[in-house]
């Protein structure tokens, strides 16, 4: 009677060990560990309004040595005309337009005329005020870095956009101790005006004329540079 006895729990215990200890190995090997969250990476924006300027992150691109406006371009230039008119507190802009100091300095300075004046003709035709822009074009006088590298002389030929006239707001505000809920009780109105705006106009008359007299350049005037 012993030695049967003996017999059916070695054979119970022999059946039952594989069932109880493979499943639970199987299933701490095999499980997969949970899947991270994927956050998507928000893009910079291209354009932006900073303090008395609106800055672009994203050059507008010409066609080599013309005032012409490549297509690439267009969908940064309808941004730039969007974020204009989505802050009417901006009242007037400068168009700059830069050039490196390769090539002939004149030349370079009507190019850049020209080049600020596309720009300013192209924000117009898409729904800018002709009163809100001024252009001007600088040539090489304003570097932004070293005309002695190709680097330093791609980042100076460019076009910015400075704020000359803004309507600046200036609000007081009270805090609900209990609440935390704010209340604006006092609202002033300030038109915030660039140092040079005076000279503007001068500039862009002249800049006119210069383009104007330099229509028919002399041949050994025209040299393709900046």
């Amino acid at each position: 009677m012993r030695i049967w006895l003996i017999i059916v729990t070695v054979g119970l215990w022999s059946c039952t060990k594989p069932v109880v200890f493979q499943g639970q190995s199987t299933l701490a090997v095999t499980a997969p560990p949970p899947a991270a969250p994927v956050v998507e990476a928000k893009a910079p924006p291209r354009v932006e309004v900073r303090d008395n300027k609106i800055e672009i992150h994203e050059k507008i691109q010409f066609d080599f040595d013309k005032a012409t406006i490549k297509p690439a371009s267009f969908d940064l230039m309808n941004e730039i005309a969007s974020v204009i008119t989505k802050n009417p507190q901006i009242k007037r802009l400068r168009i700059e337009g830069h050039a490196s100091a390769e090539g002939d300095a004149k030349h370079n300075k009507t190019l850049s005329d020209e080049r600020s004046r596309a720009v300013m003709k192209y924000l117009t035709d898409h729904g800018i005020g002709p009163k809100e822009l001024v252009a001007a074009g600088f040539g090489s006088d304003r570097p932004i870095a070293d005309n002695a590298t190709a680097d330093g002389r791609e980042k100076n030929r460019r076009v910015e956009f400075v704020i000359l006239e803004q309507d600046v707001t200036h609000k007081k505000v009270e805090v609900d101790a209990k609440t935390g809920s704010e209340k604006v009780v006092e609202e002033n109105h300030e038109v915030v005006k660039a140092p040079d705006l005076a000279d503007d106009s001068g500039k862009h008359e002249a800049s006119k004329s210069d383009t104007k007299n330099a229509a028919k350049p002399k041949a050994e005037a025209h040299k393709k540079g900046g």
